[in-house]
């Protein structure tokens, strides 16, 4: 087997925090409903999406990798550091439709997953911008990096990337 068709490395993921873990990882959601939003300076999003069982409105606050404005829309690319089994992403996956708070403003989005070719890409361009974030990320969810761009990339295509698109219709 040639390393190019090697199988790619199956993330070690942490398992989902509980206890003062949760209560410290939930602060920046609380800090976004007190106003605090643009503390973050955009490297935060606060996510407000649909819970897929309960159907309750759920608030995450997760990082931004990459923004950009598209055709007159703001766009957010977000990951998923826990994997394919974070609630936010098993609900967006149900229902692409939620609510961003940025700063202090709040953007209606629909959420668009990403190809594992296009994660690895973003990873590759997100390394150089935050490399000591980047370094973390690998190791918070066991996948090897190697500092290369090509071990990002790689790294890149076993994280699930979502896009959040800002809709047309009347902010909040």
């Amino acid at each position: 087997m040639t390393p190019e068709s090697a199988p790619p490395h199956e993330p070690q993921r942490p398992p989902l925090p509980t206890g003062l873990r949760r209560t410290t990882a939930r602060l920046p959601v609380h800090m976004f409903r007190a106003g605090l939003g643009p503390l973050f300076r955009g490297r935060l999003l606060l996510l407000v999406h649909t819970g897929r069982t309960t159907g309750l409105p759920r608030r995450t606050v997760i990082e931004v990798v990459e923004s950009a404005t598209v055709d007159g829309r703001r766009t957010w690319t977000v990951a998923s550091g826990l994997g394919p089994e974070a609630d936010w992403y098993l609900d967006l996956l149900r229902t692409p439709h939620a609510t961003v708070q940025a700063g202090r403003r709040f953007h209606a989005v629909t959420a668009h997953v990403l190809p594992a070719e296009e994660g690895g890409e973003l990873m590759a361009r997100y390394a150089p911008r935050r490399p000591r974030a980047a370094r973390r990320l690998c190791a918070f969810i066991g996948l090897p990096a190697d500092g290369s761009t090509a071990g990002y990339r790689r790294a890149g295509e076993s994280v699930p990337f979502v896009r959040l698109v800002e809709s047309t219709g009347p902010r909040r």
